[in-house]
């Protein structure tokens, strides 16, 4: 009798939160948890879409660290530096333009705020028309043209298909869209900041923009920082459409802008080997919960 008493008192009280959080939790049960765990349990098996999955205990963990030449030569060493490019730089980036833009009045502020945001909607439409054609291989692409009608050409370059480019253009393309969520959280976050801190810091002395950043803009807004790097870790590490949409062709030309995901796709969706293509999403998945730890550790607030 007395469970049941306590049992309406929670549901009353508690109930209706939970009922109304019950939608969420079960959408991140079926597409997060579910897929996460059955990616692990297949990394430890051999699974090729049509037999049952077989154990091979860590093969495809030794086999990847060990025997797989691509992953260590190329994939490994073009993800962590498109990562360590793009990640702080599309970070620095977001801030700072985020800070500028505060800086305005309103509607000039939403204008530009809007035009920042749009690329990262359009993304994959604007890499097929936008850069495919700036890029292009031909008299015809801009870039070309431009440096020709110069004279620093004499005859077009394929940018999209050289690796000396590759990389370099997938990082510009990058860093063009990746003022996305994390970039508008940051807004968000030094639009509420009170001006009275600021008032506050001047009559004490303080008269530099730098300081009212380092000493009141970003320590008044971790919530929102911590949101853009963990937005800004997730979006460069699952990046792998850009170089294989840019090149037309997985793997990219002499793997010059094979990322981890390109890697997954190759072994997981052309060569039907799914239990090493879980195998190198679970390495993906620690590397970016490491980097998300550290971003917690340097943006959390503390309390």
């Amino acid at each position: 009798m007395q469970i049941s008493q306590s049992f309406q008192n929670w549901r009353a009280k508690e109930g209706s939160a939970y009922i109304f959080l019950s939608p969420y939790g079960l959408l991140f049960i079926v597409f997060i948890v579910v897929p996460v765990l059955a990616a692990f349990l297949l990394s430890f098996t051999f699974f090729d879409a049509i037999q049952a999955p077989r154990f091979v205990g860590m093969d495809n963990y030794i086999s990847l660290l060990t025997r797989d030449d691509t992953f260590m030569r190329y994939v490994l060493p073009n993800t962590i530096q498109f990562a360590v490019i793009v990640g702080p730089g599309g970070y620095a980036l977001a801030f700072m333009l985020a800070w500028m833009l505060a800086q305005l009045p309103k509607i000039p502020r939403t204008i530009f705020a809007l035009i920042l945001y749009s690329p990262s909607m359009t993304a994959g439409v604007a890499m097929a028309v936008v850069w495919k054609t700036l890029f292009s291989g031909d008299q015809t692409g801009y870039l070309n043209s431009f440096l020709m009608g110069l004279g620093l050409l004499r005859e077009p370059i394929q940018w999209l298909q050289s690796p000396d480019y590759l990389m370099p253009i997938m990082i510009i393309v990058t860093l063009w869209s990746s003022m996305g969520i994390g970039f508008l959280a940051m807004l968000a976050g030094i639009l509420e900041i009170s001006p009275e801190l600021y008032e506050a810091a001047a009559m004490d002395g303080m008269s530099s923009r730098w300081q009212e950043i380092f000493y009141i803009t970003i320590p008044s807004m971790k919530p929102q920082m911590l949101f853009g790097a963990v937005m800004s870790i997730v979006g460069t590490f699952q990046a792998g459409a850009i170089g294989v949409t840019l090149s037309g062709s997985n793997p990219t030309p002499q793997y010059a802008g094979q990322l981890i995901v390109n890697h997954i796709e190759d072994y997981g969706f052309l060569r039907y080997e799914m239990g090493y293509a879980a195998a190198v999403s679970v390495v993906l998945l620690l590397m970016v919960l490491f980097f998300t730890r550290v971003s917690n550790r340097l943006f959390a607030s503390e309390g």
